[in-house]
């Protein structure tokens, strides 16, 4: 992708710029609108004297078009759009990686936002083949897929070259708290991190939505070129969180909350280390303990 696509507004949380906090949070002004993708409004409390201001993240409609074909609307915080769409694409299988995205734009829409992308023309064509099989299949209620068997999606199987040292576990657990800038200041985020091998930080993101936060994280992946090292999330470990690591090549997760059956299960087939209940002092290793050193 070249260097002149227009960026989303928003903080961009990586070791070259440190963690960009931006600024021009105007308390005490309703409706007013951070960079952070917060909105100040008027909020009476239980026994509160007075109205007072509160922050609560914006929620915004954004469409990703691929060779102007829209395929999907998500709602996500209005940050790092250009991530979510290049992780959201690589995590989906829609491209095999950056290099099949030629170009990228992100534009104001009706009532929320736009990322236009002029993908290769393989990859376009298994698009739209994928969508045509989608037609009309509502049988199952499953949201338009053929049958139960499709809702489960193809595996990538991992590879086996990462080694992370537990020494560097709590170090990591930390970086989820200071991503978390939004979250901190409306209490309805959740995030995602990148952790290097030697336990340093290499980047994160947060949004509204778990998977949205990971979608925004692969992509800055991708971007920075980070291969080596694990992947950090404040959320639950669902199948579809696994299934998203797993498609971009990630080989160590470990998730704050609970997993699920089929996560699990997925994890094990895909041979990714999966950890959860994750807290300082505290891990539960589901799958494939022997990535973990020293635990």
């Amino acid at each position: 992708m070249g260097e002149g696509l227009k960026r989303a507004s928003g903080a961009i949380y990586d070791t070259g710029s440190g963690f960009e906090l931006t600024a021009g949070l105007a308390a005490g002004q309703s409706d007013a609108v951070s960079p952070l993708g917060a909105r100040a409004v008027s909020v009476t409390r239980l026994n509160g004297p007075s109205d007072e201001t509160d922050w609560v993240a914006e929620e915004t409609p954004v469409a990703l078009v691929y060779n102007d074909i829209s395929h999907a609307v998500m709602m996500t915080t209005p940050t790092m759009l250009e991530e979510f769409a290049l992780g959201f694409s690589l995590a989906e299988g829609i491209v095999p990686d950056a290099s099949h995205i030629y170009e990228m734009e992100v534009h104001e829409a009706c009532r929320g936002m736009e990322v236009r992308m002029r993908i290769s023309s393989e990859c376009f064509w298994r698009l739209k083949a994928h969508r045509r099989s989608m037609t009309g299949r509502t049988g199952c209620g499953i949201c338009g897929v053929e049958s139960l068997e499709g809702a489960i999606r193809q595996k990538r199987r991992v590879p086996d070259t990462q080694r992370f040292s537990m020494q560097h576990y709590p170090a990591a657990m930390t970086y989820l708290d200071e991503v978390e800038q939004l979250g901190r200041l409306t209490g309805c985020t959740h995030a995602a991190v990148w952790v290097h091998p030697d336990g340093s930080f290499a980047g994160g993101a947060e949004d509204v939505g778990r998977h949205v936060a990971l979608d925004k994280l692969l992509g800055l992946r991708a971007r920075r070129g980070w291969n080596d090292g694990a992947l950090v999330i404040s959320s639950r470990a669902s199948y579809e969180m696994v299934q998203k690591a797993a498609m971009c090549g990630v080989e160590i997760l470990f998730a704050v909350s609970a997993p699920t059956a089929l996560a699990v299960e997925l994890a094990k087939d895909c041979g990714l280390t999966l950890a959860a209940f994750c807290r300082r002092g505290r891990a539960n290793v589901y799958s494939h303990p022997e990535r973990l050193i020293g635990l």
